[in-house]
């Protein structure tokens, strides 16, 4: 079978200064026990397990928001995660007593620059996002006059008596040009001056960029979490833009076997929060695989937790 490495793939520069934070607070023995993450520090389940093998804490229940996951914490470290925080949940952080720290990647906290600049500007802001993930509760924590647009239908119900107002349109870094594509071309047609800041981060583009710009492959994989906003888009934008039969998938353990059936050529890559090992043991697996040949198809991750990290 012939597989083809994409690349750029895994980590980008916010995962590991984040990785890089939390190991740092692992070894250093002056920070307060216990250590808590608020949320996932990255989104993928698999970095989530190796440091709680490290008697790390991950906060993460779906429904609560990371002021709502702070009421658990009484004592010791709180590490905010890549994907932003108010500064509400970091002054009741402060006010608890608790030792912080913030891993928020440098393109997100620009939306957030971007976003407090334009609300004294006197702009209205619309933001372009996903429900229910911390990147857009942390956005919207800044001003509740801010609008939220998740989808066409969203955009469609924006109030109509703002055409006269100052419009500033931006967005979550993770999502592709087809999330926004379809919402700005209705909030256009309801706000013909409004002013556009694109932020979806060089980190996504690029990577979005080369699953565009692949040769056609009969199968693509990427390996990522279910959670990974980034990840999952990757596998959307194959799917529209070339018709690539495309799968998202944690690890090795979660190849289809019928998947690979007739199939000739596979191109792979991973998300932005991808341990490195975990992709390669794909792709190690793929390049063995024969379809005639059962001792090939053995596919179970003999990588140990600590192991991605």
């Amino acid at each position: 079978m012939k597989v083809i490495e994409l690349t750029p793939r895994g980590y980008c520069h916010g995962v590991l200064n984040a990785m890089a934070m939390v190991k740092k607070v692992v070894k250093t023995p002056s920070y307060p026990r216990p250590i808590y993450i608020l949320g996932q520090i990255v989104h993928n389940q698999k970095i989530t397990d190796a440091f709680k093998s490290y008697g790390v804490i991950s906060l993460d229940q779906k429904g609560k928001t990371r002021l709502e996951l702070l009421e658990q914490i009484e004592s010791g470290t709180v590490i905010f995660t890549a994907h932003g925080i108010s500064k509400l949940v970091i002054e009741k952080a402060k006010e608890k007593g608790l030792t912080c720290l913030n891993a928020t990647c440098r393109d997100v906290l620009k939306v957030h620059h971007a976003v407090e600049d334009k609300l004294k500007e006197g702009y209205r802001v619309i933001y372009i996002g996903h429900r229910n993930h911390p990147e857009p509760e942390a956005v919207l924590d800044i001003d509740p006059s801010i609008l939220f647009v998740e989808n066409e239908k969203d955009a469609m119900l924006l109030p109509n008596d703002l055409v006269n107002e100052k419009i500033f349109v931006t967005n979550q870094t993770t999502l592709s040009k087809y999330d926004i594509e379809s919402v700005l071309n209705i909030i256009e047609s309801k706000y013909p001056n409004y002013l556009f800041d694109n932020e979806i981060c060089n980190a996504t583009l690029v990577r979005q960029e080369a699953v565009m710009n692949q040769d056609m492959v009969d199968l693509m994989l990427v390996v990522g979490d279910q959670l990974s906003s980034n990840s999952n888009k990757l596998a959307q934008v194959s799917k529209k833009s070339k018709s690539i039969p495309s799968y998202l998938i944690s690890g090795i353990e979660d190849i289809n076997l019928d998947w690979l059936k007739d199939i000739d050529s596979v191109s792979v890559t991973s998300g932005a929060s991808t341990p490195t090992k975990v992709t390669e043991e794909v792709i190690q697996f793929l390049k063995q695989y024969k379809n005639d040949d059962p001792n090939t198809w053995h596919h179970q991750t003999t990588l140990k937790k600590q192991d991605v990290l």
